[in-house]
């Protein structure tokens, strides 16, 4: 293997899924509620590359036009998702998918819809990586959480495995002796926006 090859071995590609509909919001799509002036799609994008991840790709799903339209998405690769209503596992899939051939050695999974997740948590997870075989999960008072990363060994493992809203859950249960632990609460807070109480904690 070339030092080329070798370098884009070791890349971390980001991995943000975005394609929710927000159902129980009334069906407003999670990518474009409004955050500090900015839909949260751009947010989340800013976290990952911020935190070191130079390529990043973005499942889309419900509105996804309108994202595209409204979000400032430039140099992201973005990757469609028709079946998004069956579930974020549908997301996980297409976004690993979409990073076949790609020379990444590790998608850094983060979710549109935590915005208190920022780029000191990304970072820290990141920093974790090692190869391949990395699996790596943020923990918030030793509670897992997002985002996380899989080593290019496990996307084939993941993606069999996700399924409705659950995405990797199982395999991460599964693997729980591989999973390399990032404490983040200090850096970070966890929360969803899941529910028209929750739109309180945007800005």
């Amino acid at each position: 293997m070339t030092h080329k090859e070798e370098e884009a071995a070791d890349q971390v590609a980001g991995l943000l899924l975005a394609a929710g509909g927000g159902r129980r919001l009334g069906g407003h799509p999670k990518a474009l509620l409004e955050h500090r002036g900015r839909p949260l799609v751009e947010h989340a994008v800013a976290a990952l590359r911020t935190a070191g991840c130079a390529h990043v790709h973005v499942v889309l799903g419900a509105a996804a036009d309108a994202v595209r339209e409204r979000a400032r998405l430039d140099g992201c690769v973005i990757v469609p998702n028709p079946q998004w209503e069956r579930g974020m596992g549908t997301s996980l899939r297409a976004g690993l998918a979409s990073l076949a051939g790609t020379g990444a050695g590790a998608a850094l999974v983060l979710l549109v819809d935590q915005p208190g997740i920022g780029p000191e948590a990304v970072a820290r997870v990141l920093a974790a990586h090692e190869d391949g075989s990395s699996l790596v999960c943020a923990t918030y008072d030793g509670v897992r959480g997002h985002p996380v990363l899989f080593g290019s060994a496990h996307w084939e493992g993941v993606a069999a495995s996700a399924t409705g809203d659950r995405g990797a859950r199982a395999y991460l249960k599964e693997h729980a002796q591989a999973l390399t632990l990032v404490e983040c609460a200090d850096v970070a807070r966890p929360f969803d926006i899941d529910t028209p109480a929750d739109l309180g904690r945007l800005e």
